[in-house]
């Protein structure tokens, strides 16, 4: 291992964030920058970190993941479910002194849901007709048709309130933003570290965190260092607060006094093999579930992972609503190679025609690692995988390119996803999908009954439906959970860090 003098390390750090810490500072280093400080402008896991700790949202999750009151004190929901009223909060200011009220509500749903440059996950607020104000503490959300996933979507970041004071500002989501949260926006320098502000009148309605009021520290620093070791290093000698560990390096920080390492549970991350499924070999069910038959998963990730991710059997994650591993393992596909080998010899491969394909996925948490894995288990079954590895934003692309080519090999990637409700499958797997892939008329219909029924026990039977299509016809093979920037470790002089639910990092009561 490479270690860093603390002066010569002082130094790098000045040179990429333009100074050292001080007293009263936590500093949060990860491996990539922000999109945008502009909820309805990006989706990346590294922007929703920052969001979280500059806006609330109406509604929180506890630590069960379920939703519950923040902004908004209660909730009310009309019977045939095409009505969500919420009554706020009195006396919650926003970041620049204005008071936070149902304008402000108002502002930022019309903003996300309109026609000229709407959010990027518009279609997760549901059909929704009208925000009405029915007075400064209580809006109205009509919607068009029942959805089940509205009132926990008012707990997620991709909600977070904005204050209307925002529209004055040419540099919204750039060089400004204005919220309600813990802590305010004070600069950003693209490339190098965000800088936030505690917010002195901050009171915690819903946040699982053991502070009713403002953050205990000063500011809040989030620097980009993409070299692990520098993380390391600055953890080690104190320059450094928090930071996202190495994969390979995560056993012997936990083996160092000097730091905890938290694991997040509950994530909704889930990690997954999909297909380019309009044209050979992956348009015909047997090539899908002979990779799924020959993949050894439990070994694969002990071997890379070893106890700080968990195998994956349902298409969404552990903690997600209608998650459940007892009735996914009815549909899953076993690791037996031999059944693989009689599958792709179905289909006319085998010693001397081997299954040529592209295995791909994007950089980071050993993922390359766990695909050198997949490569060497596929190999044994006739199947000559390629590795490409590249970054987040040309792999989603990558995905639809391949899905819509008809000639070429085949394609399949290694893909995570994060949600906090089974809508996530009407996202991926509802004509024409996120990446215009796996896709039937029956599971189209399943997930469609699924968006508008409220009725928990209902809803769930839908849910498992479309389980089992995704499961029996491998349009989706789980692996794993979590999948990327799950673990953070922690000086010990910092403590109160906590991961609240879906991997949301709570400073408020560290005291640095």
């Amino acid at each position: 291992m490479k270690y860093w003098g603390k002066t010569a390390l002082a130094a790098a750090l000045a040179i990429a964030a333009g100074g050292p810490a001080v007293a009263g500072d936590i500093v949060w280093a990860r491996d990539g920058d922000i999109d945008s400080l502009d909820p309805h402008r990006a989706t990346s896991t590294l922007s929703r970190q920052v969001w979280y700790q500059i806006y609330d949202s109406l509604l929180e999750f506890d630590d069960s993941g379920a939703p519950v009151p923040n902004l908004a004190k209660s909730w009310e929901i009309a019977q045939d479910g095409t009505l969500v009223t919420f009554v706020l909060n009195e006396g919650i200011t926003c970041h620049d002194g204005t008071p936070f009220n149902a304008d402000d509500v108002i502002w930022t749903a019309e903003r996300a849901l309109g026609e000229d440059n709407p959010s990027l996950t518009k279609s997760s607020w549901g059909d929704i007709s009208e925000v009405e104000k029915i007075d400064d503490l209580t809006v109205a959300f009509h919607l068009a048709t029942p959805f089940g996933a509205f009132v926990p979507f008012m707990a997620d970041q991709f909600t977070s309130m904005l204050c209307d004071s925002n529209a004055a500002a040419d540099d919204f989501g750039t060089g400004s933003a204005i919220g309600t949260g813990p802590w305010k926006f004070a600069s950003w320098t693209k490339g190098a570290e965000v800088v936030l502000e505690k917010n002195p009148d901050y009171v915690n309605y819903g946040r699982p965190i053991d502070n009713p009021g403002p953050p205990l520290s000063d500011r809040l620093i989030m620097r980009t260092m993409p070299e692990a070791q520098t993380r390391m290093a600055g953890l080690r000698t104190g320059e450094l607060q928090v930071i996202v560990p190495p994969i390979q390096e995560v056993k012997s920080l936990q083996d160092d006094p000097g730091v905890e390492v938290y694991v997040a549970q509950g994530t909704g991350q889930n990690m997954f093999l999909q297909f380019a499924v309009n044209r050979p070999p992956f348009d015909d069910k047997r090539a899908r579930q002979a990779v799924s038959h020959a993949i050894d998963k439990d070994l694969a990730i002990k071997v890379v992972y070893g106890d700080i991710v968990e195998r994956q059997y349902c298409p969404i994650s552990k903690g997600v609503f209608g998650n459940d591993p007892e009735f996914c393992k009815q549909y899953d596909q076993d690791y037996d190679p031999e059944k693989a080998k009689a599958l792709l010899a179905e289909l006319g491969y085998g010693p001397d025609k081997p299954m040529e394909v592209t295995l791909a996925t994007w950089t980071g948490d050993s993922r390359e690692r766990m695909l050198q894995m997949l490569q060497n288990q596929l190999k044994k079954v006739n199947i000559v995988a390629n590795i490409e590895v590249m970054d987040i934003g040309t792999l989603n692309a990558r995905d639809t390119q391949e899905n819509n080519k008809a000639e070429g090999p085949g394609y399949m990637d290694l893909m995570g996803w994060t949600w906090f409700d089974p809508d996530l499958l009407y996202l991926l797997w509802h004509s024409p999908g996120a990446y215009q892939g796996f896709q039937t008329p029956e599971l189209d219909k399943i997930l469609e009954d699924m968006r508008t029924t409220v009725d928990p026990d209902a809803r769930k039977e839908i849910v498992h439906a479309a389980f089992k299509i995704l499961l029996e016809e491998a349009g989706q093979v789980p692996i794993y959970t979590p999948g990327w920037s799950w673990l953070y470790a922690v000086s010990a002089d910092a403590p109160g860090f906590k991961i609240g639910p879906f991997n949301r990092a709570l400073f408020n009561a560290i005291d640095h």
